[in-house]
């Protein structure tokens, strides 16, 4: 593991390489999986606040489950986390006409309507925060269905932490990430 600042940072960051292709994978990580995306307390007040400029952008079954079940429920670890349509895609989950998944929460930042982008997990993806006593962990989510956006990277030569520079700087500032681009540099220098 690497510390920048408070933060912990898997190497894999700095190794492996990732760029999403959603013409391979269709969006399918806002589909699979048994639980909805991680959220944090202060993005359920920001979904709840933009409910009503984000509510015209879903599909009827998403606006359902919302309306049952609410912005948020808990999964089996007790992490709040997107309500799933049917323990399948995410509530907020649209469905383009080609039948790629996009989000409904972003759709609506994109129009103007909304001021919340996405839920950070989201946003972040493949890096997983993983909250220590003290310190937040970044980690690498491997996924099956990632594999198209692993092999897009490495001929792209796109680091993960590369990928994920807008929701990185988001979460942790554009001088932190600053940070990651020298430790990127210094561990080039070591191979």
């Amino acid at each position: 593991m690497i510390q920048v600042d408070e933060i912990l940072l898997s190497e894999e960051l700095f190794e492996e390489h990732f760029s999403c292709d959603l013409s391979a994978c269709k969006g399918a990580c806002c589909v699979e999986g048994d639980a909805g995306a991680p959220l944090e307390l202060s993005e359920i007040d920001e979904i709840e606040a933009n409910l009503d400029e984000i509510l015209p952008f879903l599909p009827d079954k998403g606006k359902k489950t919302i309306e049952e079940h609410g912005v948020f429920e808990m999964d089996v670890d007790g992490d709040y986390v997107t309500p799933l349509n049917g323990g399948k895609e995410c509530a907020f989950t649209v469905f383009s006409d080609e039948g790629m998944a996009l989000c409904g929460i972003e759709l609506a930042y994109k129009a103007n309507k909304s001021t919340f982008l996405k839920p950070i997990s989201c946003h972040l993806y493949p890096i997983r925060i993983g909250k220590l006593k003290y310190h937040d962990a970044l980690n690498y989510h491997r996924w099956h269905i990632c594999k198209p956006a692993c092999d897009c990277g490495l001929k792209q030569k796109v680091k993960v932490y590369q990928f994920a520079k807008e929701p990185l700087i988001r979460k942790y500032g554009e001088a932190w990430y600053q940070q990651l681009i020298e430790v990127d540099h210094l561990l080039e220098s070591e191979e």
